[in-house]
């Protein structure tokens, strides 16, 4: 991939609204990558620290978090989305409520 597709990208992810997520595959098809989620993933992972870009936002499909739930990377991810108001139900972000359709939603009907 190229050096612009890596910016379309974080474009993408930078467009999530405080307080709701996207999948990788969301994110993907939102940068005009179709199913390129892995390459979602790995743009995320080489973010430098404070690059300011929103990665927490970004999770797995159905509401999982990409990283192992005991490791510290899990904690932080969790934390910072708790903190946005991001509700989980067990181990996985409620996307009926924080998902990007329902974020759509909200705008749209309230």
């Amino acid at each position: 991939m190229s050096p612009s597709d890596e910016a379309k990208v974080i474009d993408a992810v930078q467009h999530i609204p405080r307080g709701s997520v996207a999948t990788y595959g969301e994110v993907a098809r939102e940068a005009g990558l179709g199913r390129r989620a892995r390459f979602v993933g790995q743009v995320m992972a080489r973010l430098p620290p404070g690059s300011g870009v929103p990665w927490h936002r970004v999770v797995c499909a159905g509401g999982r978090l990409a990283f192992p739930v005991d490791s510290p990377s899990h904690a932080r991810q969790r934390a910072a989305l708790e903190a946005e108001g991001v509700r989980f139900v067990g181990q996985r972000v409620d996307l009926d409520r924080h998902g990007r359709h329902a974020a759509l939603d909200q705008l749209l009907w309230g």
